[in-house]
């Protein structure tokens, strides 16, 4: 009776044993993936660092929740965008990955664990303006870093006529002003002066006389 005793003791020490080594290794696999979610998270969010703008168009989907996803969103004159239950919110200023979190948030009050993705469908607000002396004027998106070189290139290079050292971009300021920075293209066109070459923003204008 007592080697059955000790034998039923034994396995029960042995299951447990099992059991608990199962535990430790269940939560190690969900602590990791937690942690490589976060990463990932991290990750996305210094690679997507394009500021949502005024005119953007949006698509936000929560995964296996239509009620909750919408497409074609125009973010508003007031950098608004509307969304069910949320209602109003910010969207003018945010990464889409800053976005995304703050919808979650706002939705984990009628949604358990919610999985909202937001896309960019149309960068309409990230533009720059190109006047004067070049083959193209006009309007050109920015969808990447772009700088007053490559902004060049896009608009087809310069006229015969153009006056390359006088070269002017205006910038506005948050205060509602204009900042007004020359540019002299022989320079930069000789790798003198590198540091001209301004990375542009929305809304810039550039003009070559």
């Amino acid at each position: 009776m007592k080697i059955r005793k000790i034998l039923h003791i034994n396995v029960l020490l042995m299951v447990i044993i099992v059991l608990l080594t199962a535990i430790n290794t269940l939560y190690s696999f969900v602590v990791n993936a937690a942690e490589f979610d976060a990463k990932i998270d991290k990750s996305l969010e210094s690679k997507n660092n394009y500021k949502i703008g005024i005119g953007d168009v949006l698509d936000i989907v929560t995964w296996k929740e239509p009620d909750f996803s919408r497409e074609n969103l125009v973010v508003r004159l007031d950098g608004k965008i509307s969304f069910p239950l949320i209602d109003e919110i910010n969207a003018e200023g945010l990464t889409p990955y800053i976005l995304k979190q703050q919808i979650t948030s706002l939705l984990k009050k009628f949604i358990e664990n919610p999985n909202v993705t937001v896309v960019v469908r149309s960068t309409v607000s990230q533009r720059f303006y190109i006047l004067g002396e070049v083959a193209r004027t006009g309007e050109y998106p920015i969808q990447k870093e772009l700088t007053i070189i490559q902004a060049f290139a896009m608009a087809g290079g310069f006229t015969e006529w153009a006056t390359k050292k006088e070269i002017i971009l205006i910038r506005k300021k948050q205060d509602g002003g204009n900042d007004v920075i020359k540019v002299d293209y022989k320079k930069l066109a000789q790798g003198k002066g590198l540091e001209n070459n301004i990375i542009l923003r929305a809304d810039d204008t550039i003009i070559v006389p």
